[in-house]
């Protein structure tokens, strides 16, 4: 059958497979012995959930997996449907289970249903009226509610290989009736980008535009501009920019570079990706080298002064040097664990000799009474003074890490605890390191 044969009909649909045999791709599912096999040979079939970037194959896996255990299949769309469609699914469920035929219902986009919709789902679930499957391209954790998360298995779907595109492509030009060399097939399983639906959208457009053989100019002008995979707010998102933090971390100026590149191109608002540079610059580079801070903040300006594209190699160079400059998460931690030391004791009051005393009668209530200026004493500093609450012992958060201008400082720390010892002050006994 040829592409003129069925106009209305889009490549995609019709090469969808029509057995698990046809089904190129989930190997680690669909393989002799892997779980979704075992189920298709089985014949009998559980609530699940089918997690995936698009074009993987979450609808058509599911419908085949119907086949296999000869059930009713009904199809709503979470875009489209509301509760009257599930009740009026169950409705049909219930009188298919009269004839003594069990069905699957499925359910595309089901993060997109709110919790009651979803909770819709659950008695039916647990009486066995409707065995549940559900197609997401989000973290299920996130967006499906635990009660329906907890009565259904999660599979993770992959994108595509190349090889497995190949596949596709080679398919679908035997549906098409057309040729293809091999640089426009394997451009397009490129440009694809592990999406099947891509893939096949490309090819059919490319098919239009060549004259009997798809090469690489039809390819390259069915495409017109190349994005890659990039989910706004979804785990794609968060995983880059995981990715790009823990490169900058890592101290791999390249990789850090890539994945800048990798959100830019993704459409990514580059003032999310400054807000991140800024606290790369606190959480991994602190006061190893303060100017890491310093210049994250302009590299943010700069932006905002200049816009894109132009403001975002301030960014990349921001990002370049936090990633070449020691490390140190010395501030980090401190903040953690003091933070955490405050949360866990009591409101102390302040000690009378550190409290402002901008009055009359709060200096006769004794307050700065004894306070020592330490710019007044020898090497600008209070030896063995005191600064915390009566209450609580010497603390001690902040322990520099042995890179860049930390080691100054903690030499200088170091100096500061002799000058304590000293003048009769031990130095603090108690580290509180957690965080």
């Amino acid at each position: 059958m040829s592409l003129a044969d069925e106009p209305a009909r889009p490549l995609a649909e019709q090469v969808r497979p029509k057995s698990l045999k046809e089904f190129y791709g989930q190997r680690h599912l669909l393989a002799p012995g892997k779980p979704l096999a075992n189920v298709a040979r089985s014949g009998v079939l559980h609530s699940m959930l089918l997690w995936g970037p698009p074009g993987t194959g979450k609808t058509t896996l599911a419908k085949l997996l119907a086949d296999c255990t000869a059930s009713h299949w009904i199809s709503l769309s979470a875009v489209l449907s509301g509760v009257k469609d599930v009740r009026a699914a169950v409705a049909q469920a219930q009188a298919a289970r009269q004839l003594g035929e069990s069905t699957v219902l499925f359910v595309d986009e089901v993060h997109r249903f709110n919790k009651a919709q979803q909770d819709a789902f659950l008695p039916h679930v647990e009486k066995g009226v409707v065995t549940f499957i559900g197609a997401t391209t989000e973290n299920p954790s996130f967006e499906v509610n635990a009660a329906l998360l907890s009565r259904a298995r999660v599979y993770v779907l992959k994108s595509l290989t190349a090889e497995e595109l190949g596949q596709v492509i080679d398919r679908a030009v035997l549906q098409l009736q057309v040729s293809i060399t091999e640089d426009a097939r394997v451009l397009l399983a490129d440009l694809a980008d592990g999406d099947a639906r891509r893939a096949l959208n490309l090819l059919e457009v490319s098919a239009q535009l060549a004259d009997g053989e798809v090469d690489e100019a039809a390819v390259t002008e069915a495409a017109g501009t190349r994005y890659r995979r990039f989910d706004k707010g979804g785990d794609a998102f968060y995983d880059q920019i995981s990715a790009l933090h823990k490169s900058v971390r890592g101290s791999s100026p390249d990789a850090a570079l890539y994945w800048l590149c990798r959100m830019l191109d993704g459409g990514c608002d580059p003032h999310y990706i400054a807000r991140r540079v800024v606290r790369m610059a606190s959480e991994d580079i602190g006061n190893a080298d303060p100017r890491g801070l310093q210049l994250a903040l302009a590299a943010w300006d700069a932006y905002d002064r200049i816009g894109s594209p132009e403001g975002e190699l301030a960014l990349a160079q921001a990002v370049l040097y936090l990633a070449c400059v020691p490390k140190s998460n010395a501030a980090y931690s401190a903040f953690n664990a003091a933070m955490e030391h405050v949360r866990a004791t009591g409101s102390h009051p302040v000690p009378n000799h550190l409290r402002n005393a901008p009055t009359r009668l709060m200096k006769s209530l004794g307050h700065g009474e004894g306070y020592r200026y330490a710019h007044n004493e020898d090497e600008a500093y209070a030896a063995g003074e005191n600064y915390w609450p009566d209450e609580l012992d010497a603390q001690h958060y902040y322990q520099p890490a042995s890179q860049g201008l930390e080691i100054k400082i903690a030499q200088r720390l170091a100096r500061l605890r002799e000058l304590d010892a000293g003048n009769g002050k031990s130095p603090p006994t108690r580290e509180n390191s957690s965080g």
